[in-house]
């Protein structure tokens, strides 16, 4: 299926009533597209819809499975409390509580997560910063609410933690302190973001995964540079 076939058909069975196999189906299409970008290889990477917001249910993406390809039962829904209901076959992501933190506390439809190797850098060089400060381009404009490149999009970079509570509860935190953000990098690890549906959130991945992209390039054009200024000795 296509991009947009995808994304059409989601949206058209979002109105009615999403459900995991609708879901399931454009995971796999976005995750075929974030594999092949190298975005999310190897089993790395996990993605969530919200299903019902009332009780709240997400469905998720299971716990070490290929990106680029995802079958219907590499997904299963959660609760609240990240406990799988119905289909209880496999494991929901390890990381299903950064889900439903941010699907809570930013009212968001879908969250996706992805590990390219800008990301990944531009955490580890800047992570004692506490962010990265990304401004002056034009696609800056593809962040939903952002009407001109002059705007400056703070992305939070989180240290990572294998007690996954803890680090949902420090995610919370900064979503609440910084309601503005688009998204966050975990230190070493990758970025999140997310949308009021999944093709929101894709968008959103596509925008700061280039934005990412092309200020580590500038960073490392620019070292280059002063590193040959000197000329011969």
């Amino acid at each position: 299926m296509s991009r947009t076939l995808g994304l059409q058909y989601y949206r058209r069975v979002s109105r009615i009533k999403p459900n995991l196999p609708a879901v399931a189906r454009v995971f796999r299409e976005i995750g075929c597209d974030f594999h092949t970008r190298g975005w999310a290889l190897g089993t790395s990477g996990n993605f969530s819809a919200v299903v019902s917001r009332n009780p709240l249910k997400l469905v998720i993406t299971a716990s070490s499975v290929s990106k680029g390809a995802i079958r219907l039962t590499d997904v299963l829904e959660i609760d609240a409390d990240g406990v799988p209901v119905g289909n209880k076959r496999g494991r929901p992501s390890a990381e299903t509580a950064l889900h439903i933190a941010v699907a809570r506390t930013r009212e968001a439809g879908a969250v996706l997560h992805t590990h390219s190797v800008w990301g990944t850098l531009l955490s580890e060089l800047h992570g004692s910063e506490g962010g990265l400060g990304l401004s002056g381009f034009e696609m800056l404009k593809g962040l939903q609410g952002v009407r001109t490149h002059q705007h400056t999009e703070w992305v939070p970079i989180i240290d990572n933690d294998q007690d996954i509570p803890a680090l949902a509860r420090r995610v919370e935190a900064m979503l609440e302190q910084s309601p503005a953000v688009h998204g966050f990098l975990l230190r070493g690890h990758g970025l999140y973001t997310w949308g009021d549906d999944l093709a929101q959130a894709r968008r959103h991945v596509e925008i700061l995964e280039f934005l990412l992209e092309t200020s580590g390039r500038m960073q490392t054009l620019v070292a280059t540079r002063a590193g040959g200024s000197h000329g011969p000795d």
